[in-house]
């Protein structure tokens, strides 16, 4: 096993007990390349975990106030469950929905629930990565991972305890934000830590599915749930979380260091080559201090990829929250869609984010140019959401192709900028080789970007009540400024 000095690295992390087990079981340790592996499939099902717990109440607004059903304001078609248990001896339950959201002001309530929610997460990221940089990872998104799960099943335990308190599900939610707030600063740090700057734009575009892939297994899950009490809905993916956290506890290294693969062999060919040297590869002194808020603040790039991103984001959830309800209320081909087969149609948006995810990450990965790509993207979406709202009423068919071209667009350099740019700040050169930067500026730009998150779906509530192509020249209008707050920094890279 080696001294217990070697099962420390220089931010105090040990040696997970699951790798210990790993290594006496194969008489050796772990590769560099099987760490990497481990370390990719780790932190996706964590933060896929995360948000499919986050999609538990989107699922479940259509049973506590059943007029939410009407609205379409759901990402997924859950009330196509709820439809296939009409004559069930529950079915009276479900349709009266759950005080005090099935009153007048029950989607109001909820919104305020969502709005609390993304507030509090917001906040709480700049201290998550604060925090991050200065204790062990693996700790910290473990307490995430378990809280997050312990109040998501609170949450459902309220049908079970009777509970019919609007301030119990406000304050909740609120905690539940607050611990998810420790996942995507922890997730990105982590990332950055074992692979190196010439191929991390493709690895985490492809490694971002994993927002998609927890939405979906969220939605399914919490759907699937409902006819034994929506409260399972979110006992089920609390449960999920807290164990996937305990598999981050047992066999997560948060860096090369931990696990002693820094004089690997394989690292010695990257150091040969200079093209893909992991981010610690040594070269920082076990005196690096963590990098404080404003210091981060001042990391050249830092500022405007964290304004840019607000403006993605406010784009991107504007769609996440209210596209189900667009595509139901409006004529698609002389016909309007159903709730279900608006809510099945709305995840094409997300496919096509998945693909601009890879996307955005292997062209600035070959043009060495995260600003570039993120600028010409959020440009291109520009037109994209024009045509969409002009031409994607001709027919169901242009709807589709519209919407995943949209999704690609949008979801692009909000993907790229969220990972491989967070990395790359955190690492930048005026740091003078201090990795302990990551999860602050993370933190920061992705802290700001869930501002815009909360921002846009709620301005949207509002104008769409009047037009809803005020809501879409609002949407790129932001998409405007997004490229424009990049100018300089696409400048510099085209200069260089």
């Amino acid at each position: 096993m080696g001294s217990s000095t070697e099962n420390r690295s220089r931010m105090g992390s040990i040696k997970p007990m699951g790798i210990q087990l790993i290594e006496c079981v194969r008489g050796g340790p772990l590769s560099f390349r099987s760490s990497q592996a481990l370390v990719l499939v780790l932190t996706f099902l964590s933060y896929a975990s995360y948000h499919a717990t986050r999609k538990t109440t989107s699922i479940v607004k259509s049973v506590l106030d059943p007029k939410t059903t009407n609205l379409g304001l759901l990402h997924w078609p859950s009330h196509m469950y709820l439809q296939e248990l009409k004559g069930a001896a529950n079915n009276t339950a479900l349709e009266s929905g759950w005080a005090p959201f099935n009153g007048e002001d029950g989607t109001q309530l909820l919104g305020e629930i969502d709005l609390a929610f993304l507030g509090v997460y917001a906040i709480g990221m700049f201290f998550a990565g604060h925090l991050g940089d200065r204790v062990d990872l693996r700790i910290l998104l473990t307490i995430g991972m378990v809280g997050t799960g312990l109040f998501t099943a609170a949450f459902g335990a309220g049908y079970w305890l009777n509970i019919h308190s609007f301030y119990y599900f406000l304050g909740v939610q609120m905690i539940a934000g607050l611990f998810q707030s420790s996942g995507w600063p922890s997730v990105v740090a982590v990332v950055g830590n074992w692979f190196g700057k010439s191929k991390r734009g493709l690895i985490m575009g492809i490694w971002n599915a994993h927002t998609s892939v927890g939405n979906i297994s969220g939605s399914l899950i919490a759907a699937a749930m409902l006819k034994f009490g929506w409260s399972w809905s979110f006992a089920v993916p609390g449960a999920m979380i807290a164990l996937v956290g305990l598999a981050v506890f047992l066999f997560l290294p948060v860096d090369p260091e931990v696990i002693g693969v820094e004089e690997d062999r394989h690292v010695k060919d990257y150091e040969k080559n200079g093209t893909d040297v992991p981010l610690l590869e040594g070269h920082s002194s076990g005196r690096d201090e963590a990098v404080g808020f404003i210091q981060a603040w001042r990391i050249p790039g830092v500022a405007p990829f964290a304004l840019c991103l607000f403006f993605c984001k406010l784009v991107a959830y504007t769609f996440l929250y209210w596209l189900p309800f667009y595509l139901s209320h409006t004529e698609i081909g002389g016909e309007y869609l159903s709730d279900s087969a608006a809510g099945i149609l709305s995840t094409l948006f997300d496919v096509g984010g998945v693909v601009g995810g890879i996307l955005a990450g292997h062209i600035s990965d070959r043009l060495d140019a995260r600003a570039l790509t993120a600028a010409t993207f959020t440009f291109s979406a520009i037109p994209a959401l024009f045509f969409y709202r002009i031409y994607g009423s001709i027919s169901l068919t242009w709807n589709v192709a519209l919407m995943f071209v949209t999704g690609v667009l949008v979801n692009g350099p909000y993907a790229l900028i969220t990972t491989a740019v967070s990395a790359d700040l955190g690492t930048h050169s005026s740091l003078n080789g201090n990795s302990r930067a990551l999860a602050t500026v993370t933190a920061i730009i992705d802290g700001t970007g869930s501002i815009g998150a909360a921002v846009g779906p709620l301005l949207t509530g509002y104008i769409s009540a009047k037009s809803w192509s005020g809501v879409f020249t609002m949407l790129m209008a932001s998409a405007l400024v997004a490229g424009l707050l990049l100018s300089r920094l696409v400048v510099a890279e085209i200069t260089a």
